[in-house]
């Protein structure tokens, strides 16, 4: 009986088999995740916006729907039709804005390209003439023609992208009506498809806010480097506040490229430090004030991120999806933290994305719960 091998021994193997199975299979479906998503990425992106464009307009259509005009009601199906006009008008329109301050970028760049690396390697002469000969010499090195053919090419699949995006949309306005009760089929209760719904309604609500706020400061932003560039007479004026608006919806890393960005046409188109070293730092006074003061105080506790998993989402999206993903990466966060929040078995990493604990959220949870 002493020679006898503990019996804890095999009755612990089956476990750990168990969880390295359960290991591998989760591995195995990341890849397999990660891979559908890196090939469908041109889809996905354009299915993400339209979800969001349609997020964006539906408690508006609903809105217009419940409005009298006398003794009739506006049809919900006239305000879908109107809203699907009105995005696709707007759709259009920005992409052709888009397209062409695009062009005006890239011919105006090869117009530059000749003097641009003397340029960008003056700013390294405080290190030596050997270090500002090596960069001149890297600069001149590298083929200007390929890299705009290539975001040009990246460009013309705007268009490509804004149909399918309206496609998609409209696709979506045609389902809404059924949503309901496709929702009360598919969870087979009535209390559960209503926890659902209100999930679905936060996550919504708080990506529309978000937006709204971002579009206001990134619009006030672009306004002012506008105004910035004109005032120091740069030639690239337009774009540089077009390009800033948008490079603003990029979290963190958008506004310091917009701000390099600007610098760095002024001082190929000036060429005076002392003027560009003003027009960087008035740039980055703009940023940081919309930026770090403006932005949080409008945002205040309404999606309580943590910066920390905001860069791993900027990092692994853009990884993923490109530049597009960097764009999406925040709103995709918000959906993944109200649906962790409000799932127990999630919450842990809900609390990991959140700022500060999810005070606000837990009580909804609860609240949706009781409900």
């Amino acid at each position: 009986m002493l020679h006898d091998p503990p019996k804890t021994g095999k009755a612990e193997r089956p476990s750990e088999t168990t969880r390295l199975q359960t290991g591998a299979l989760i591995i195995i479906a990341f890849a397999v995740v990660l891979f559908l998503l890196v090939q469908a990425r041109f889809v996905l992106i354009s299915l993400a916006t339209a979800i969001i464009l349609f997020s964006l307009t539906s408690d508006v259509i609903n809105f217009i729907a419940r409005q009298r005009i006398g003794p009739f009601r506006i049809p919900n199906t006239l305000a879908s039709i109107a809203a699907m006009v009105l995005i696709a008008a707007a759709l259009l329109t920005l992409s052709s804005i888009l397209l062409a301050q695009v062009n005006t970028v890239l011919v105006t760049t090869l117009s530059y390209a000749e003097r641009a690396p003397s340029a960008v390697a003056s700013l390294f002469s405080f290190l030596g003439d050997d270090s500002q000969m090596a960069v001149f010499n890297a600069l001149q090195s590298v083929n200007v023609s390929s890299y705009l053919s290539g975001a040009a090419s990246q460009a013309s699949g705007m268009t490509q992208g804004t149909v399918l995006v309206i496609l998609f949309v409209g696709f979506l306005f045609a389902e809404r009506i059924w949503f309901e009760t496709k929702l009360l089929s598919l969870v087979g209760d009535e209390a559960q498809a209503e926890r659902v719904g209100k999930i679905i309604q936060s996550i919504i609500h708080r990506v529309n806010y978000y937006l709204l706020v971002k579009t206001v400061i990134s619009a006030i932003t672009g306004a002012m480097i506008f105004v910035l560039a004109q005032a120091f007479g740069l030639e690239l004026a337009t774009s540089l506040g077009i390009i800033t608006f948008v490079l603003n919806f990029i979290p963190n890393i958008g506004s310091i490229v917009a701000t390099a960005l600007i610098a760095l046409v002024a001082h190929v188109e000036i060429g005076d430090p002392t003027m560009t070293l003003a027009i960087f730092a008035i740039a980055g006074v703009i940023q940081f004030v919309n930026g770090s003061i403006i932005d949080p105080m409008l945002m205040g506790r309404a999606l309580r991120l943590s910066s920390f998993g905001i860069i791993l989402s900027l990092a692994f999206w853009g990884a993923v999806w490109g530049i597009p993903g960097m764009f999406l990466s925040v709103p995709i966060m918000v959906m993944l933290l109200v649906v962790c929040s409000h799932v127990p078995n999630l919450r842990n990493v809900a609390v990991l994305l959140s700022r500060e604990g999810l005070p606000r959220i837990r009580k909804d949870a609860r609240s949706a719960d009781r409900a």
